[in-house]
């Protein structure tokens, strides 16, 4: 059976009329406590008021991440402004520009890489955030076999299936020491840039961005089987146009990075 959640926290939208949901706040109206009188529950979707993570109007950011008893993977894509044309494109692919998928040198001197960063690490609260509010549920559910945590503006998903629900039953977590969430691994990542693409239905994306994540040690060689297994873990994160994205994303040049654990 899948049970579904939808918007069942109204009582947790910003008493200052926004629309971000106050995750800490959920003791009163927990996920656990609207579950507490389902037995069996094999499939899970939980899906929040609102993202996490505050954003301009126009502004995309999209993240899609993996959990055992800590952080597998993560996959970011962001883009500082989204056009939406009021025609359809005839393209059945990306357009990209024509350079060479080098970086120009205004997006270290202009806070681009900055930007990307608190892309990055915001989401990446958010995400171990979530993680941090399932562990009752998982706890008190044994029979779960796949849970995701996502939102009603499409923003953040967090999957866990059946290996990554043994996993984190069997290891302890590992919480944060400043705040109510799972610590992030130090990890690698791999980012690609492109100043503008042209997606399929008129959507035009500035600055689209790809991040990868992996904890460090894993998945961070140069080798083929490397490549193939990022291009899985990416391909299929994010839906439509999006999709069409991180198929372009893929083919420019990758930055590495490495983020100590926090």
């Amino acid at each position: 059976m899948l049970f579904t959640i939808l918007k069942p926290f109204n009582n947790l939208q910003n008493p200052n009329g926004g629309s971000k949901p106050l995750l800490p706040q959920l003791s009163h109206h927990s996920p656990a406590q609207v579950l507490k009188n389902f037995a069996d529950v094999q499939n899970l979707k939980i899906e929040l008021p609102g993202g996490d993570v505050g954003v301009e109007d126009g502004v995309l950011l999209k993240w899609k991440a993996e959990f055992g008893s800590t952080l597998q993977s993560c996959v970011i894509l962001g883009g500082t402004r989204v056009d939406r044309k009021s025609f359809c494109s005839d393209q059945d692919s990306p357009v990209e520009d024509n350079n060479n998928g080098s970086m120009p040198e205004s997006f270290y001197t202009n806070g681009g890489l900055k930007l990307r960063v608190v892309w990055t690490i915001s989401s990446l609260i958010a995400a171990s955030t979530r993680h941090y509010l399932l562990r009752q549920i998982i706890k008190e559910h044994p029979t779960l076999k796949t849970l995701v945590l996502t939102d009603a503006d499409g923003q953040g998903t967090l999957c866990m299936g059946e290996e990554q629900l043994k996993d984190f039953r069997e290891k302890p977590l590992a919480a944060s020491a400043s705040s109510n969430r799972t610590q992030v691994p130090a990890s690698n990542m791999k980012l690609r840039y492109a100043p503008h693409l042209e997606l399929p239905g008129g959507i035009g994306i500035q600055g689209a961005t790809l991040v990868a994540i992996k904890p460090a040690g894993e998945g961070s060689s140069g080798s083929s089987s490397s490549r193939r297994e990022l291009e899985a873990l990416v391909g299929g994160a994010f839906d439509g146009p999006f999709r069409a994205a991180v198929k372009a994303l893929l083919k420019r040049r990758t930055y590495l990075l490495e983020m100590n654990g926090f």
